[in-house]
């Protein structure tokens, strides 16, 4: 099982908290400012491995399995950071990444970018299962999802227990996100 485990490296704690640092101050400070300063937000992170049309690829494959409309590509970039760190460590990820970003290139005919989003869900349907898929589905479940960015986002408020106050003390019923239940769906207390 270690074996197994050991093919998921992700960037350690310290880079981890760097990078998201970076994109978070920037995201919270403006997004006007964001947009000001890097015209592609996300590739204000560096790769270490893999080319930059295929973090390009990654970053477009990773928002097609993982759809959120309002999400920053910054975050997105999170999951192509993590997928790079691991290229960089194992040269069969890389491999695997590379390969399977060509694959979708000439499946879509030179330009999987340049696609109408409805090719482009075609045809990770045709990938979905592939090991290609699953590496980068595997990965952006916790890069994407285990981030202060997306906990802002997504209006997570972090666990009651860091933060005191349990959670009908600190925001229970205050997402914004989601439409109201009707009034039958929780009956007041006897």
């Amino acid at each position: 099982m270690r074996d197994a485990l050991e093919q998921y490296r992700y960037p350690d704690r310290r880079e981890f908290l760097r990078v998201s640092g970076i994109i978070t101050g920037l995201l919270w400070s403006s997004s006007t400012a964001l947009l000001a300063l890097a015209p592609e937000p996300a590739w204000a992170l560096s790769l270490q491995a893999l080319e930059e049309p295929i973090g390009r690829g990654l970053l477009t494959l990773t928002r097609r399995i993982f759809p959120h409309e309002t999400l920053d590509d910054a975050v997105y970039a999170l999951v192509v950071q993590a997928l790079d760190t691991a290229a960089a460590g194992d040269p069969a990820i890389k491999t695997l990444l590379t390969t399977g970003m060509q694959a979708l290139q000439r499946a879509a005919a030179g330009d999987w970018q340049a696609l109408p989003e409805a090719r482009q869900l075609e045809l990770v349907a045709a990938i979905a299962g592939s090991p290609f898929f699953e590496k980068v589905r595997s990965t952006a479940v916790v890069a994407l999802y285990n981030n202060e960015l997306a906990f802002a986002h997504f209006g997570y408020e972090g666990n009651a227990f860091t933060h005191g106050g349990g959670y009908l003390q600190r925001g229970f019923n205050d997402l914004t996100w989601l439409p109201a239940p009707p009034p039958d769906a929780s009956p007041p207390p006897s």
